[in-house]
């Protein structure tokens, strides 16, 4: 059985792992390149901050999702393929190798996060 997901360190590797993979996607990777280049040692340790609020309630976030990815947006349009595919590699990165209430959580969140977005950026 898998664990589930219980510290940053958890959190570190889902994040690192997710990144890896949507950095190489034929759907979604442009966006962490071409559209925003993204700096990785910023980018990381933020997205670790920010999953570890949520699951944890830790309060080490500080920021504001939906005007990053609404900046996003306005550079190249975001779909709901985007999202779909972000959710995909997310989900499939848990799954492989964490299981449980906090693993559950963070999908849960994931979503309802992927939701919100599309509707407040794209309609």
């Amino acid at each position: 059985m898998k664990p589930d997901i219980t510290c940053r360190a958890d959190i570190e590797k889902i994040v690192r792992e997710f990144y890896d993979k949507v950095r190489k996607d034929e759907l979604i990777g442009f966006f962490f390149s071409d559209v925003v280049p993204v700096n990785w040692e910023t980018h990381l340790p933020v997205m670790c901050s920010f999953w570890e609020n949520v699951l944890f309630y830790t309060g080490e976030y500080e920021g504001n999702p939906i005007d990053a990815h609404r900046k996003i947006h306005l550079q190249y349009p975001t779909n709901a393929a985007h999202f779909q595919r972000w959710l995909q590699l997310f989900y499939e990165i848990i799954d492989a190798s964490f299981s449980g209430p906090n693993a559950d959580k963070m999908k849960g969140h994931s979503l309802a996060i992927a939701n919100v977005m599309q509707q407040k950026i794209t309609g």
